[in-house]
């Protein structure tokens, strides 16, 4: 990701168009695009503020706030859809969520549960106790 520009220089851009200077000439002079000089001054004028937006991350604040109702209904009903879930959220909560945000929090927060068609687990019979070779089972007593 690009690095924002330094305030200075978005200082001295809005004094130049504060002076009776257009955006184009700003752009020039300055040698920048000019949708960052259009933009630059149109969130000057909304706010007053010259400081860069905050970049890069992900913001996952959202669905955190809902956190308890949101694991509460994946306990209650085990075998809800996404589409499903994101409907009662918003019966609930009134906070809309697309079913595919709502599957990335629940893997986030350690729900996996794949699924086929017919609601069962998606393994074939001879993989439903073991995984290659391995017994997935607590050892015996005689095993030690």
């Amino acid at each position: 990701m690009p690095k924002a520009y330094s305030l200075d220089l978005r200082e001295r851009v809005v004094r130049f168009v504060e002076a009776g200077r257009s955006r184009h000439a700003a752009a020039a002079h300055f040698q920048v695009s000019v949708s960052f000089v259009v933009n630059l001054m149109k969130a000057y004028i909304a706010s007053g503020r010259l400081a860069p937006k905050p970049s890069g991350g992900r913001r996952h604040a959202k669905l955190e706030p809902h956190r308890a109702f949101l694991l509460a209904c994946v306990v209650t009903k085990n075998d809800i859809t996404m589409p499903e879930l994101s409907a009662e959220l918003v019966a609930a909560t009134g906070t809309k969520a697309e079913p595919a945000s709502l599957s990335r929090w629940l893997i986030r927060n350690g729900y996996r549960f794949k699924k086929n068609a017919a609601g069962e687990r998606t393994r074939s019979a001879r993989h439903q106790r073991s995984s290659r070779g391995v017994d997935h089972h607590a050892p015996t007593a005689d095993a030690a």
